[in-house]
């Protein structure tokens, strides 16, 4: 069994410290706080060492939130937080200010899933600060649900080639229909094709879109897909923890993942996807 398992897609949020647009009509068990606390006894039952915090809202006050839990939280390693992307100015400035200095900040992503705009990302002023993002060896986790999210990233990859990515939750893959793999998999296998692009397995339960009730071979041609795809060194895994609580326990997901892992790939391999990969894209030494 591999020694470590980072958890690269945590979510924590505080309904009283920060507003979260996208939860305001929600009307499932989602719409609470949700404290790291809450999850701490789940991770055994999982095997999971460590845990990368995700933004869940475009504001200063969720990352905050987050940059204070993972200093009082000892297997907490690491933040993706969020920056204003649309001003290069102000993202630019609250980064030298504030958040490089914070040595849990690895990352930052926004909710471009919430855009009605598709191609926010290609904005001129959003590519200004990812470059800004690539200068300071920063990440950026890409939060797309369509394809038009997807031909959207592609190009940013080739506008900033150093900038390293990572497609959230597969960029949901066709499981609900069981397609293989139609034009999601035209586009990831065209995404593959860049070596700035990883490959984030998470929120898979969830997008298999029936409740609790699925299987680990529901996930696993589209793991498997990915895999042939991206390889072993540009994929590593999430919980999506609490959201992934609308498809089953933490747990559910992680087995899954492992048993899938145990039937295709050898335990160097496994250790990769579980710890290594994530280890490096987000650097985590220095918490290690």
């Amino acid at each position: 069994m591999t020694k470590q398992i980072v958890d690269t897609h945590i979510h924590v949020w505080d309904l009283e410290r920060a507003e979260y647009a996208w939860l305001k009509n929600d009307t499932s068990i989602l719409n609470k706080t949700y404290s790291i606390e809450q999850l701490t006894p789940h991770i055994y039952k999982a095997n999971v060492t460590d845990g990368i915090l995700v933004q869940a809202a475009d504001n200063f006050e969720d990352t905050d939130i987050m940059l204070e839990v993972a200093d009082r939280t000892d297997w907490i390693k690491g933040v993706v937080g969020w920056l204003p992307l649309t001003d290069p100015v102000a993202m630019k400035k609250s980064l030298t200010e504030k958040y490089l200095k914070n040595n849990y900040y690895k990352g930052c992503r926004h909710l471009i899933h919430n855009e009605a705009d598709t191609q926010w990302l290609l904005q001129d002023n959003v590519i200004e600060s990812l470059n800004i993002l690539a200068s300071h060896h920063l990440t950026y986790d890409i939060v797309g649900v369509n394809a038009e999210h997807l031909q959207a990233a592609i190009k940013v990859a080739e506008k900033i080639p150093g900038l390293k990515m990572v497609f959230d939750h597969l960029n949901q893959p066709p499981i609900a229909s069981k397609e293989r793999f139609g034009r999601w998999g035209e586009l990831m296998k065209e995404a593959a094709q860049h070596k700035n692009l990883y490959a984030k397995i998470s929120g898979l339960g969830t997008a298999a879109g029936n409740g609790n009730n699925w299987t680990k071979d529901d996930l696993k041609p589209y793991v498997v897909y990915t895999l042939e795809l991206f390889g072993t060194d540009r994929c590593f895994c999430g919980g999506d923890w609490p959201v992934a609580l609308l498809a089953g326990p933490y747990e559910k997901a992680w087995q899954a993942y492992r048993h899938i892992f145990t039937e295709e790939l050898a335990e160097n391999e496994q250790e990769k996807l579980l710890f290594k990969n994530a280890a490096f894209f987000y650097k985590l030494a220095q918490h290690l």
